[in-house]
């Protein structure tokens, strides 16, 4: 509400400005004081709005933090369980060349081997043979000595 001292300072505005004089009984300043009092009770209630519109806010904004939060955790425990499958797949697959390249290795050893031992036996045999020409060449020349 207005003081007598403003209403004074208002009424010496308005005899400047528009060279009129006006009581404090005036109706027009009746009209300021209730302008005066619908401003400030309108101030008071858009006030009292945007706190509880603040307090509002800052709930949602905890609300969607939280939610982010699950979000990135749920992303998160994802992204790691992707990589745990894709390290047991590669694992798998690497496990699975070097078995098959031990396995090429080994068959070509063995092979080897296999040609190495046919070439013995075949050497062996030949050994065989030619001790039995030795022997059978002895009892000739033994039996054609006598």
């Amino acid at each position: 509400m207005p003081n007598d001292n403003e209403l004074k300072e208002l009424i010496k505005e308005i005899a400047a400005t528009h060279g009129i004089t006006v009581g404090l009984d005036d109706p027009i300043l009746v009209l300021y004081t209730l302008n005066k009092k619908l401003i400030e009770d309108n101030s008071r209630s858009q006030q009292e709005l945007l706190e509880g519109f603040g307090a509002k806010m800052e709930e949602i904004a905890i609300r969607w933090q939280d939610d982010a939060k699950i979000k990135a955790e749920k992303t998160l425990n994802a992204a790691l369980e992707a990589a745990k499958k894709n390290i047991v797949f590669e694992a798998h697959n690497t496990a699975k060349a070097t078995a098959e390249a031990v396995e090429r290795a080994v068959s070509a050893e063995l092979a080897k081997f296999i040609t190495a031992s046919k070439e013995t036996r075949r050497i062996a045999w030949m050994n065989i043979i030619a001790a039995c020409l030795a022997i059978v060449a002895a009892g000739i020349a033994l039996w054609a000595s006598r």
